[in-house]
C-alpha cells in the first residue's frame, strides 16, 4: 500500500522564497506561527496553497508584513537595499514546520 505522491504546483517554489530565521521569528514558532520571505506579488491565498501543499501543514491564518529597502552607505558609495515582503504563517494545532531541513 503505497500512498500517492501529491502532485506539487511548480509554482509553490516560487511563492515561498525562504524561510527567516532571526530571533523574532524563532520566538514566534514557540506559538504555531512560521515566518518566510514570500515573493514581492504573492497573495494571502497563494501564500497559504503554497505553505500547505509543501509542507502539508494546515494553516489557520497569514499575516503578511512589507519592510521598505534602506539606504546603506558602504565606504563612499550609497546602496539601496531591495524591499522583502514576509508572512508570518499560523499553522493549526499540532503541526509545524521544520523550516532547518529545507524543501
Amino acid at each position: 500500500m503505497s500512498k500517492t505522491p501529491i502532485a506539487l504546483d511548480p509554482r509553490h517554489y516560487d511563492v515561498i522564497v525562504g524561510p527567516v530565521i532571526t530571533e523574532k521569528a524563532t520566538t514566534a514558532s514557540e506559538h504555531n506561527k512560521v515566518v518566510f520571505k514570500v515573493a514581492g506579488k504573492a497573495t494571502k491565498p497563494q501564500i497559504k496553497a503554497a505553505v500547505e501543499k509543501l509542507f502539508d501543514v494546515k494553516v489557520l491564518s497569514v499575516n503578511t508584513l512589507v519592510t521598505k529597502g534602506k539606504v546603506k552607505r558602504f565606504r563612499n558609495t550609497l546602496g539601496q537595499r531591495s524591499d522583502v515582503k514576509k508572512a508570518v504563517v499560523t499553522l493549526a494545532e499540532g503541526h509545524s514546520v521544520d523550516v532547518t531541513t529545507g524543501l
